[in-house]
């Protein structure tokens, strides 16, 4: 099998290169944390001069270059041409990195076959806390609000602590503006398929160093279809957001605070189905057209706080952020007005860190970060007991950058967190009892980055990870209807601990842009949950948390060829073997490993005239041909994309956990432009169409892969969404 993935890519080009190189073709000149160096002297090359593109998640402001561990970077023009229903959607086609679905509204991210609370998601500068353990718990952040992103791939426990075994997806906002600006933004998008109608209004500004945005989010689809299933009842969702930032700018650093407030009304996808006809159940006298709610559904509400201070000082600078976070959840079962389920989870998070300039070639930074967090039950229903956890965490990283050609790095640190379950009686009956648990940490990494030349990197990486068991694994005993079965926990579930090593070649060339990573993790005491005999609940399997040794191997691996200027055609290839060490060869395989996948892109940009991208001789000959009337176009491009997701056969089988998924093939066609009169941008267009074939498929990661069968087709489960066409508008307004 392994073979066959191999021959396969070697068919596809000798040499390799990520969809990363890719999206970081695309304009980001208005990112802060994101820039393209302005010295590149041919205007042809320029677009694909990634040397000095700046990432933060590592260790402080460092080029991509330089960066030792595997880092994706999604730009802002590519976030606004992504047709999706969610962020983690629309992160999901780059290599290495899929989701987790249960319907359109809810994604989880996995990273190299790990997801869960192995991922760490940052928003607002905050680790997102979401009661991120649930299967059917997604990431509760506005998309429209979300200026970029920087994927870590990997352990990156050194940074942000316990959890980030598998990875960081940070979420970077919109930058603020220049001194004296001030600009409007309204968007809007509809889709086909689902109906999904969205909208978003923004208005920012910078006066004299006061700095504020404004937006407000609105996005409503009623149920989605496909062929097989024709309208799936409880796939409607409603969602709405608002973000207000104000803070000051000054030479000495700056000052924001944010407050966001989210509100998610997801439909329950249920997948019972009438055992005569096959049909999916649902209400009497719901359509497929219906946005307003039908039972079952979730409400869920975020809202977070973010106080976010960076101070210059003459050797570095000082950066220090708190924030705070609520999460409720509410689950709806037999009335629209009475809940049964209802989480209410309190985080508070601080982390303050310093990082010195560079001398010498030597770069220093250290910080302290933690979190305060308690959860408390207030539905007639249970699944996990009220907790409350504490953690802080001391860390320190070097980097040393020797002669123009290699860079080393490295770092330490030191987690402790303490967690404590009360108990609950009910009906006289103990429901959880009462408990603690103490973990401590030791995790740290290396690594060296060796620049043959201009074109060529080739990275090393050793990182050790760490996570602590979450509450759910430790002490859960109820009934989780987002997975349909009993859960109970172990409470003598011992911390996970991974060593990973990575290898990545980058090439990048006028011609073929190439990009290959490998990497091997082996993690002690994984957990995972496995089916006992004992029913714990009529109707319903029961399944408990165990823990075990995995290792995990795999790569992405693509080539970019763009034979002239105008054209690109790329091809990346992700695959993941995640196996249990010592076990038999019905739980040979870990749960939910994502399918090999294999994505196509043959884009054409027909103009593509910016400042960012051209030189100043070009756009001076460009103005001379294009004179300041009229209207014009810019930007535009068409594409056409193949995503091939291979036969997942390496399945945990025993007690018929997991099916193989057979392989399939997306087709997507799109388009974009920007519209200018006089010279001047009035709109952004995009139209995009997915699985344009309409083609049925079960995506390997979907939950709803597992629901009822239809009694007269004999097939299992709810399929995924099929054709659907987005189209999109982007209005930018100068005040």
């Amino acid at each position: 099998m392994k073979a066959k993935y191999i021959l396969l890519l070697l068919c596809m080009s000798t040499a390799v290169a990520a969809q990363d190189n890719k999206n970081q073709r695309e304009t980001i000149n208005n990112n802060q944390h994101q820039h393209y160096a302005e010295d590149s002297t041919d205007v042809f090359f320029r677009h694909l001069n990634l040397n000095e593109v700046t990432v933060t998640g590592v260790t402080g402001d460092t080029k991509l270059k330089l960066a030792t561990a595997p880092v994706s970077i999604i730009s802002p023009q590519v976030l606004r041409a992504t047709a999706s229903t969610n962020i983690i959607d629309a992160i999901s086609h780059q290599p290495g990195v899929s989701q987790l679905t249960t319907g359109g509204s809810i994604s989880k991210p996995i990273i190299r076959g790990l997801g869960y609370n192995r991922v760490v998601v940052m928003s607002e500068g905050v680790r997102q806390e979401g009661q991120q353990w649930g299967d059917e718990h997604g990431v509760e952040v506005d998309g429209s609000s979300v200026g970029s992103i920087e994927i870590l791939k990997g352990p990156a426990s050194l940074m942000y602590g316990s959890d980030a075994m598998a990875g960081v997806v940070i979420m970077h906002a919109q930058p603020t503006l220049p001194e004296g600006d001030m600009r409007a933004n309204v968007s809007t998008e509809y889709q086909t398929n689902n109906g999904l109608f969205g909208y978003s209004l923004q208005m920012a500004g910078n006066q004299k160093g006061f700095v504020w945005d404004v937006r407000w989010s609105q996005k409503m689809a009623h149920a989605y279809k496909n062929k097989y299933d024709g309208y799936v009842p409880g796939s409607q969702f409603r969602e709405q957001a608002g973000r207000l930032m104000l803070g000051v700018n000054k030479g000495w650093g700056h000052s924001r605070l944010t407050a966001t407030a989210y509100h998610l009304t997801p439909g329950i996808i249920e997948g019972e189905r009438d055992l005569e006809t096959g049909e999916l159940e649902h209400e009497e006298g719901w359509t497929g057209h219906q946005y307003g709610k039908s039972l079952p559904f979730q409400q869920v509400k975020h809202f977070k706080a973010v106080w976010d201070n960076a101070l210059n000082l003459s050797s570095g600078y000082l950066k220090a952020i708190i924030g705070y976070q609520q999460n409720r959840r509410q689950e709806y079962e037999e009335s629209m007005d009475d809940y049964e389920l209802y989480f209410k989870l309190h985080t508070l998070t601080y982390d303050v860190r310093y990082i010195t300039n560079e001398w010498n070639g030597w770069k220093l930074s250290t910080g302290i970060g933690g979190m305060y967090q308690t959860s408390k039950n207030e539905g007639e229903e249970y699944l996990i007991p009220d907790y409350r956890l504490f953690d802080f965490g001391l860390y320190a990283t070097a980097t040393k950058t020797l002669s123009d050609r290699w860079t080393l790095n490295g770092g330490v640190r030191y987690d402790h967190r303490r967690l404590h379950g009360d108990e609950l009686m009910e009906d006289d009956e103990q429901r959880f009892t009462d408990f603690t648990r103490h973990f401590n940490g030791v995790t740290g990494s290396v690594g060296a980055v060796f620049n043959v030349n201009d074109n060529l990197n080739i990275k090393l990486n050793v990182a050790r990870g760490f996570r602590t068991p979450n509450m759910s694994e430790l002490a859960s005993n109820g009934v989780h209807e987002g997975s349909v079965r009993y859960e109970l926990g172990n409470q003598q579930l011992k911390a996970e601990y991974s060593l990973q090593a990575d290898l990545g070649v980058d090439f990048t060339s006028r011609y073929v842009s190439a990009q290959l990573a490998l990497f091997a993790n082996r993690i002690d005491n994984y957990i995972f949950t496995h089916r006992v005999a004992e029913e714990m609940e009529e109707g319903y399997l029961t399944y408990a948390y165990t823990q075990g040794d995995a290792r995990l191997l795999g790569f992405e691996a693509g080539v970019d060829v763009h034979p002239i200027h105008s054209v690109h055609f790329s091809n990346t290839f992700s695959y993941v073997d995640a196996q249990l060490l010592n076990a038999d060869i019905t739980t040979k395989y870990l749960p939910f490993t994502p399918a090999p996948k294999w994505t196509s892109e043959l884009k054409w940009e027909l103009q593509h005239h910016s400042h960012s991208t051209v030189s100043k001789h070009a756009m001076h000959e460009y103005r001379h041909d294009h004179p300041k009337t009229g209207v014009a176009l810019n930007n535009l491009y068409v594409a056409a994309g193949l995503d091939c997701y291979l036969r997942q056969s390496h399945v945990y089988v025993a007690d018929n956990t997991e099916t193989p998924t057979p392989g399939y093939a997306l087709l997507s066609l799109s388009a974009g432009t920007d519209i200018q009169v006089k010279g001047k941008k009035i709109a952004e267009l995009y139209v995009t169409a997915d699985n344009l074939l309409n083609k049925a498929y079960q995506n390997h990661l979907s939950r709803l892969k597992y629901a009822d069968m239809n009694v007269v087709t004999g097939r299992r489960g709810v399929y995924n969404m099929g054709r659907n066409v987005t189209f999109k508008v982007v209005v930018p307004i100068n005040l």
